[in-house]
């Protein structure tokens, strides 16, 4: 039979050990390296207490289903072979109607760009806007997520300090006078917590105006606000076509469900669809007609009303718990909104807050450090402490589990 094989596989044995024996040059590149190299807290699937993760548990799925069943029974030749990169139609003008009214948008259909969430958002959005090398203002601590897809896109990072109102968007600028964006979670931004004031706001936008550039809103959970009334959208204030508005449905209903989407400016619509297109086709049609169903018959905004009172009353459980059993070693206060909290850690605690989390990790307890989300030097020590999966009555036990961590 070895008169059959292809002439690379007959060689003889000698020289192909002699081949296979040569040592390779080449490995992975330095893009590779970094990417591999990075380390970021993931979400786990504990209940205590990963932030980020919703309960799952109280999702309707008997609805979904139900939708899902119907959009498959009987679908469309263009639904089944594919449609149109930018996503499906009856979705995207759900989404956009769904943005006006909750989040005072200024968009129509054709400006939404359906994706698998929000990294994939940002991933396509830098190599849209961005040349290789240009440098991306990013907030100081902030979603670590997202570096990996600017160092995809061969993009530098130039972190910018968060306070009280958000990022400082004049110190970031002077440290980076160079930047052609800057990504933000002005709502609730991940991890501190922090709102951005509407004087922040004004001036990010001033900024990218006065600069030429461009600017990525991550609107991460901005669903789940709990005092006060809903905030606008820092897209709504844009009257200069610089705002690029990031969302996502993976956090609010279930993580598996891999959905998102951005809004672009119309100039670039047509733009994104093709490089969405040449990046990696479409978004999988799967579940985007039930996820538009879902929208449109009204079952979102529903289940956004109902979790929103139930993760206000758990927030308010944790923080109870906190504060009765960890008062003087973690300082955390009542947040407006989102699905966790931010505990810093006291000064004398005597201990780092990568080693609690070491050790909670080992006792069934997901708390990622908060020095972990720095990219500059200089953290402050404290934990990330998700409740949205957390029932009321298992925050205490939860809490108690954290203290032995803690060893107190």
């Amino acid at each position: 039979m070895s008169e059959e094989l292809p002439e690379a596989a007959a060689a003889p044995r000698g020289r192909a050990d002699a081949a296979a024996r040569r040592p390779r040059q080449r490995g992975p590149s330095a893009r590779g390296r970094s990417l591999a190299g990075l380390r970021f807290p993931r979400a786990g699937t504990t209940r205590w207490f990963s932030p980020g993760l919703p309960d799952v548990e109280r999702f309707p799925f008997d609805v979904w289903s139900r939708l899902l069943a119907r959009s498959w029974r009987a679908p469309g030749r263009g639904h089944v072979i594919g449609g149109d990169p930018g996503g499906y139609r009856p979705l995207r003008a759900a989404i956009a109607s769904y943005l006006r009214t909750a989040r005072a948008v200024r968009c129509d259909q054709d400006q939404v760009i359906v994706v698998s969430g929000a990294q994939q958002a940002l991933t396509l959005a830098v190599n849209v806007l961005l040349e290789d090398g240009e440098a991306a203002l990013i907030e100081d601590p902030g979603y670590p997520g997202l570096r990996g897809a600017f160092l995809s896109a061969g993009i530098r990072l130039a972190p910018g300090p968060v306070d009280g109102e958000g990022l400082d968007i004049e110190v970031a600028a002077r440290a980076a006078p160079e930047a052609r964006l800057a990504c933000v979670a002005p709502s609730h931004q991940y991890p501190l917590g922090v709102t951005m004031s509407l004087a922040r706001r004004l001036a990010l936008l001033d900024w990218a105006a006065r600069t030429d550039a461009w600017i990525l809103e991550d609107d991460f959970d901005s669903e789940f606000r709990y005092a006060g009334r809903p905030l606008a959208s820092l897209q709504g204030l844009d009257r200069d076509g610089r705002v690029i508005y990031v969302g996502s449905f993976s956090k609010v209903l279930f993580p598996s469900l891999r959905l998102g989407y951005l809004v672009v400016t119309a100039d670039l619509a047509d733009t994104f669809r093709r490089a969405r297109a040449a990046l990696d086709s479409y978004p999988s049609a799967v579940v985007q007609p039930a996820m538009a169903a879902f929208i449109e018959e009204g079952h979102f905004t529903a289940h956004i009303r109902r979790m929103r009172r139930l993760y206000a009353a758990r927030q308010e459980a944790l923080v109870d718990a906190l504060q009765i059993r960890q008062k003087g070693l973690l300082d955390t206060t009542p947040c407006n909104s989102g699905m966790h909290l931010t505990a810093e850690l006291a000064p004398d605690a005597g201990i780092s807050d990568r080693e609690i989390s070491a050790r909670a990790a080992a006792l069934g307890i997901v708390t990622p450090p908060l020095s972990a989300y720095y990219l500059s030097g200089g953290a402050r020590q404290g934990l990330l402490l998700g409740y949205a999966a957390v029932p009321e009555d298992e925050a205490a036990p939860g809490v108690e589990r954290l203290a032995a961590a803690l060893g107190v």
